[in-house]
């Protein structure tokens, strides 16, 4: 199987699962958010197997000297905290929090017509090229 295709099997199977887990429901998102009103605890648990599978796939997977469909690992090398970054997360946060959506879960409520998504994705969209040409403004006051 090619690269693409694996990408295409597991980015179905991960659409697959966002369906399934409830993360492609706005709503079930939502409650999930609302710790004081009608909080809905079951995306921890969802949240939480995640997290002991990617794990043990990491653990895994890095004990190898490379991956199957590429030359060398691409691991990320910087470990400091920017302005960008923590801007970025926080604006991602309070997206999630005010449209029950994030990126992967709105691609894949697209096609069930989930309510809000043909604004969200659009607007995610242009978020997104918007972002890229957001100048860091870190490296601007460092160079100064």
């Amino acid at each position: 199987m090619t690269k693409i295709g694996v990408a295409f099997f597991l980015g179905l199977l991960f659409g697959l699962g966002l369906i399934i887990s409830g993360m492609s429901n706005p709503a079930k998102v939502l409650n999930f958010l609302d710790l004081f009103g009608t909080w809905d605890p079951s995306l921890a648990f969802v949240m939480g197997g995640a997290v002991i599978v990617t794990y043990l796939g990491y653990a895994s997977v890095l004990k190898r000297e490379a991956p199957l469909l590429a030359k060398s690992f691409l691991t990320p090398t910087r470990t400091d905290l920017d302005a960008r970054l923590i801007t970025g997360a926080a604006l991602f946060g309070i997206g999630w929090g005010l449209g029950g959506f994030c990126p992967g879960p709105a691609f894949t409520a697209l096609p069930l017509a989930a309510t809000g998504t043909l604004y969200f994705v659009p607007a995610m969209l242009a978020g997104m090229w918007v972002g890229r040409f957001t100048p860091n403004l870190t490296q601007q006051a460092s160079s100064l």
